[in-house]
């Protein structure tokens, strides 16, 4: 049995142009969700990171000022990123293999 739908209590209708519609159900196709998924989650999506660079970060004076100090201090290398940055990355292994 096919799981029970979320209740739809706020309909939103959009005119669209064709142009858009062919975009936006061509990328609803490859990501193999309905048009009505993809452009509910896209929107959901871009509303959100509205909210995130909207939304003020609060701290206390002391923790501002160790923020301060963390960004002021010496960089840290971090092992992880320094052992990936020693390997040549997907594209110069492909040149060493063909040669050219």
């Amino acid at each position: 049995m096919p799981p029970i739908a979320e209740r739809k209590d706020h309909p939103l209708s959009m005119r669209l142009p064709e142009t858009d519609i062919a975009i936006i159900d061509r990328a609803a196709t490859l990501r193999g969700r309905s048009r009505t998924d993809f452009v509910r989650e896209a929107a959901v999506r871009a509303a959100e990171d509205v909210l995130m660079e909207a939304t003020p970060i609060r701290m206390s004076p002391e923790g501002f000022d160790a923020f301060l100090d963390a960004l002021s201090g010496p960089a840290t290398a971090v092992p992880e990123m320094v052992e990936l940055l020693r390997h040549p990355s997907p594209w110069e292994q492909d040149e060493t293999k063909t040669g050219e």
